[in-house]
């Protein structure tokens, strides 16, 4: 509950985030609280004894102490013309002191002062897992000046510095790796718990553990910009962020603390015109106090704040309340096959020719793709074993390149753009087994078709699997030819195959889909090549974001890993989110509704009131914190046949 919902606890922590953080006896307000539940029991046992006066004494005492946890705060929210609930409590204790009510104000005092702390707490600690992420970079660093080790601390290194990870020993920054080879632990960051094998040429990011090889690796961040730290700032500013139920709670409570004001007002003055006006007086405190939406308003935002700091350890990125909510809603799932679905590793599986000039035809290739960002440009260049200059070479966007090749001009392209005359069945054969074909012609005539696969990730049928049997549609999306797609989609379990799309196209499937769903639309692609995509859906999830900054800007949830399988279980762990988020909006708004009656004609007084609405707000404070826990990861096995469920993913309502 912040400041502006309660006007309380304004005195933040500010060093939260520099600071570890307290126990909870260490906190001023539950100490406060403490001593006025002491004070309360005190007044009571005294007044019970006979002794009127000293029980009305501890119980002003009770009252004034507890609200130290509160008041001063409210104070300063009605400087800065803000009300929020705890303005209400304030005005309800300072009313109850002033008709007498000793006991009860200082039972209000005592179970307010207490919620406030508890809920200060569970935020802090929320926000408190994620931050331990930066406890992964080690305290000292080791790096090589002049071929000499020094050990540095993490503010020193710069980039271009060389570091040196021996085995067992953290990353401390991004980097590339210059000497050795050993096996890298990333699962602390990505969730996957199979080491990566690294070798010279290769990334690293910050906070993976060293295996078993010495590294020398070249810095390519520093320790306040690398990875790591982009990951942590990212999601906390996603736990800032505010879901749509988080904004109906806002919309509920800002205007609901003025109409309490209000009809509290009414209720004082009309009974007063029946009855003794001391009677409704009081009971308009009640009522001031029985319509505050105390919980309705901190439900949500704790269990977004425990829900994305959750998903971060399961290498999810999930850029707020909206994303979150969104995600836990998804039942159509559209995911683009090149390096989503596959390997994103194509390499040149066959190449078929005209004239049996198999080298001709991978040079004039390679010649045109020399430059060429496209993913199948590595594989026909590192098939190639020498290339030869190509000129005015330009890309003729959903079909291929040309340029002009030893004097000659020269295509390379899909079989649909260039005609693959007597290779035609060649062109189907090579498809049909999944392989995307690229057709060459030089001079007017066909050289021949150079086949290239990337190969399914070994865990893609298991993912579609567990999607589609918790109520998920699953669709492919990609801009390769129908015969290759339906061939992988066939490996993957996938039946609903839109091939041979531009970027527009997909974005506009997205769209499509959107309008005959029944739930949210999630888009899985690279977070670049796929961004009209995934800006179009309702979620946009990007696949591999470790270190890469597109990804994790264009998107609403980034995988920060390659196994597809966090997809599925970030799904269940958003749903399960979703679902606390619902059950604490019912529970905040059902209290409201049945204590004010109650309390207007007189059936509960104001400690029963109050001890009611503190209750309810605890509960729904432990409700939210259960977002924060993760359900078991599914199998690590990549040959495991999925069929039936698995416990940790939940169907769609």
């Amino acid at each position: 509950m912040s400041a502006d919902c309660c006007g309380a606890n304004e005195n933040q922590h500010s060093a939260e985030h520099e600071e570890p953080l307290p126990r909870l006896w260490r906190i001023r307000e539950i100490r406060l609280a403490a001593v006025a539940g002491a004070l309360t029991a005190a007044g009571y046992l005294a007044g019970w004894s006979g002794a009127e006066p000293a029980g009305i004494a501890a119980h002003v005492a009770a009252a004034v102490t507890g609200g130290a946890a509160f008041v001063p705060g409210t104070l300063r929210a009605l400087w800065r013309r803000r009300i929020g609930v705890g303005t209400l409590m304030t005005i309800a204790l300072l009313g109850a002191l002033a008709l007498g009510q000793f006991g009860e104000a200082a039972m209000l005092a005592f179970l307010f002062s207490i919620s406030e702390a508890l809920e200060d707490y569970s935020l802090a600690r929320a926000r408190r897992g994620l931050r331990a992420l930066l406890a992964l970079v080690p305290e000292q660093i080791t790096v090589l000046h002049g071929g000499v080790e020094t050990v540095i601390s993490p503010g020193r290194l710069r980039i271009g510095d060389r570091m040196l990870a021996r085995a067992g020993e953290r990353i401390a920054s991004d980097g590339i790796v210059l000497t050795g080879h050993s096996s890298v632990d990333t699962s602390a960051i990505t969730g996957e718990s199979i080491p990566a094998e690294i070798s010279p040429g290769d990334e690293v990011y910050a906070g993976s553990i060293n295996g078993n090889g010495v590294l020398t690796i070249s810095a390519t961040a520093t320790v306040e910009g690398n990875s790591l730290t982009k990951v942590v700032k990212t999601v906390e500013d996603a736990q800032r962020r505010k879901g749509s139920r988080q904004r109906i709670a806002d919309r509920i409570a800002r205007p609901l603390v003025p109409a309490v004001m209000v009809l509290a007002a009414l209720v004082a003055g009309l009974g007063s015109l029946f009855a003794d006006p001391v009677i409704w007086l009081e009971r308009s405190l009640v009522v001031l106090v029985a319509a505050a939406p105390c919980a309705l308003a901190i439900s949500v935002p704790v269990t977004v704040i425990a829900a994305v700091g959750a998903a971060s350890r399961l290498g999810v990125l999930v850029k707020g309340g909206k994303a979150l909510e969104s995600l836990g809603a998804v039942r159509t799932v559209a995911i683009d096959k090149t390096g989503t679905l596959t390997r994103n590793d194509p390499s040149v599986t066959e190449i078929v020719t005209t004239g049996g000039d198999s080298a001709r035809t991978l040079a004039v290739a390679a010649a045109l793709e020399a430059r060429s960002e496209h993913p199948l440009a590595a594989a026909i260049l590192a098939e190639a074993p020498e290339t030869v200059p190509a000129r005015e070479v330009s890309a003729v966007p959903g079909a291929g390149l040309e340029g002009i090749v030893e004097g000659a001009p020269a295509r390379l392209g899909k079989p649909s753009w260039i005609a693959p005359g007597p290779l035609a069945a060649e062109v189907a054969r090579l498809q049909d087994s999944g392989a995307t074909v690229a057709v060459v012609e030089h001079a007017g005539a066909v050289l021949g078709l150079i086949g290239i696969r990337d190969d399914l990730r070994p865990e893609a049928a298991e993912t579609v699997a567990a999607l589609t049997m918790t109520g998920v549609r699953v669709v492919m999306l990609t801009g390769d030819n129908a015969r290759t797609a339906h061939a992988l989609a066939s490996e993957a379990g996938i039946s609903e195959v839109h091939a041979e799309l531009r970027p527009e196209d997909k974005a506009a499937l997205v769209e499509r889909l959107r309008e005959q769903r029944n739930g949210q639309v999630a888009m899985v692609g690279d977070g670049v090549n796929d961004a009209p995509a995934l800006a179009t859906a309702d979620v946009g999830v990007a696949m591999g974001a470790m270190g890469t900054d597109v990804a994790i800007e264009t998107a609403d949830v980034a995988l920060m890993g390659t196994d597809l399988r966090h997809l599925p279980h970030s799904l269940a762990h958003t749903r399960r989110a979703r679902a606390i988020m619902m059950q604490n909006i019912a529970l905040s708004s059902a209290i409201v509704l049945a204590l004010v009656p109650l309390a207007a004609f007189g059936v509960l007084g104001l400690a029963a009131v109050v001890f009611i609405h503190e209750l309810a707000e605890v509960v729904v404070i432990g409700n939210g914190v259960r977002a924060g826990r993760l359900s078991p990861p599914p199998p690590k096995s990549h040959h495991a046949r999925v069929t039936k469920p698995a416990a940790w993913l939940p169907r769609m309502p």
